[in-house]
């Protein structure tokens, strides 16, 4: 699974970007250029919390910080997940950002 590459869409930016199966997607985002609300980056802060369209993931930790609630409305925290799957996620404070530092 390594070397699996998945397309995750980002709404309402209209952005697809390719994440590693064992990149979360929070690195996978900032990595072409799109910016996400983050702080912790380890589940907890819920800073970067976003809804999560089509697709499947998994996380890095046992527990992330969603509610049964939330997982089940489809809420997903980028910073701890890993695409299993072509996402769309819906995030409507997504923006790019200049990575061109010439």
């Amino acid at each position: 699974m390594e070397h699996t590459m998945y397309a995750v869409t980002v709404l309402p930016l209209g952005a697809t970007v390719a994440a590693g199966a064992s990149t979360t997607l929070l690195q996978a985002l900032e990595a072409a250029g799109i910016e996400l609300p983050s702080s912790c980056r380890n589940g907890t802060c819920r800073t970067c919390l976003c809804r999560l369209q089509s697709g499947t993931v998994a996380y890095t930790v046992e527990w992330p910080g969603l509610s049964l609630e939330e997982k089940r409305d489809g809420d997903v925290l980028p910073c701890v997940a890993l695409a299993r799957s072509d996402l769309v996620l819906n995030v409507p404070l997504a923006r790019r950002v200049c990575t061109d530092h010439r």
